[in-house]
């Protein structure tokens, strides 16, 4: 990694969302995307692993790939890991920790494993070893191969910096940009969520027909690595593709609590001046003004919020609104139950496979333009 310019950089996603964000990746001009069991695979430089974490709405996280090699126990650990080039991007003055996962390989314990590592990097490099630092080195060790990373990101990535208040099971930022990109919203066109919660749809949504970046106002746990140039950082910031959105993102709540949430939320992600909450039951969800868009709905799920028999004549209720006030909007509903979904009795394509979501699997359950 210290002779080259390019190295392998890997985008982390939930399983079963690699193609979405493969998807996305490609829009955004990375090079030679390759979805894999977890994420999306591509080859850069130090610039891309900022860009990445300042740019893409769906990934999780952003691994930068340091060394791989096969090993079989612990002497041969100790000695592959004092090779890894940790001085070309740790330094010698900023704590790290060390987390490892293995699946089928002869070196199973994890924690020795972790424990080896750091043990090679501190005398090696002479870095703290702190198990709450904000710069971790990845290992996964699989079949006997030890990939060894580091997280560029810190927090994870859907921690855009703005969501300080959150309503029961919400959704992730991250999860809720893939699942816009596939109902193919671009930010072209109105967009409602009437069940708005602690707004992420909304948000997300704006910040989408805002051409504003996710990790604009947050920091990186990259920041922290010999790697970093803070003034080519800066200037990446700097650029600013920012445009007044075509149109409004709409959201509305049953709930006092979460329309405020909401507007919260939306202060702070700096997009008041492009989102409207109101108070408002399903009975009463009207369109907005404009053209048709895209009606996007996270409904209470009943596994976890409440039972799903309980839950029928809500969906129901909601499609009942959707069919008969909607027409030419499409609509983009997330369900944990497929019979909860199709009591709304709206004509759904055939979902994706379900994606895993606090505990939960769930799945994207979209319509074209209703007639």
């Amino acid at each position: 990694m210290t002779h080259r310019q390019d190295f392998e950089i890997f985008l982390a996603t939930a399983p079963g969302l690699e193609p979405l964000l493969a998807a996305e990746v490609r829009g955004k001009g990375f090079r030679q995307p390759k979805a894999m069991p977890g994420g999306v695979a591509i080859q850069g430089g130090w610039p891309e692993v900022w860009r990445a974490n300042l740019w893409l709405r769906g990934a999780s996280q952003v691994l930068a790939r340091l060394d791989s090699f096969h090993v079989t126990h612990m002497a041969q650990l100790d000695s592959r890991a004092r090779h890894v080039p940790w001085a070309s991007v740790l330094r010698p003055d900023v704590p790290f920790r060390v987390e490892v996962t293995c699946h089928k390989s002869r070196l199973y314990h994890s924690d020795a494993v972790a424990q080896r590592i750091a043990t090679a990097i501190t005398q090696t490099l002479g870095a703290p070893h702190q198990p709450e630092a904000e710069v971790a080195v990845r290992a996964r060790l699989d079949h006997d191969r030890c990939t060894i990373s580091l997280d560029t990101s810190g927090e994870a990535l859907h921690r855009r910096g703005y969501k300080l208040a959150v309503n029961p099971a919400p959704l992730r930022e991250t999860m809720a940009a893939l699942f816009l990109q596939a109902c193919g919203y671009t930010g072209q066109e109105p967009l409602l969520d009437p069940m708005c919660g602690s707004g992420t749809f909304v948000i997300e949504a704006a910040e989408i027909a805002a051409r504003l970046n996710p990790g604009r106002n947050r920091r990186f746990a990259f920041e922290q690595l010999a790697t970093f140039d803070a003034e080519a950082w800066a200037a990446m910031r700097a650029v600013r593709s920012a445009r007044p959105p075509a149109f409004p993102c709409h959201g509305s709540d049953r709930d006092a609590g979460a329309v405020q949430m909401s507007l919260d939320n939306a202060a702070r992600a700096g997009v008041s001046g492009h989102t409207e909450f109101h108070r408002a039951a399903i009975s009463e969800v009207t369109p907005p003004p404009g053209p048709p868009g895209l009606v996007m709905v996270n409904p209470p799920y009943g596994s976890r919020l409440g039972e799903p028999g309980k839950l029928a004549p809500l969906y129901s209720a909601l499609g009942q609104v959707l069919a008969t006030r909607f027409h030419g909007w499409r609509v983009g509903l997330v369900a944990a139950e497929p019979a909860l979904a199709h009591a709304t009795r709206l004509p759904f394509l055939p979902p994706d496979a379900p994606v895993p979501h606090g505990g939960l699997r769930v799945s994207l359950y979209r319509t074209v333009p209703l007639g």
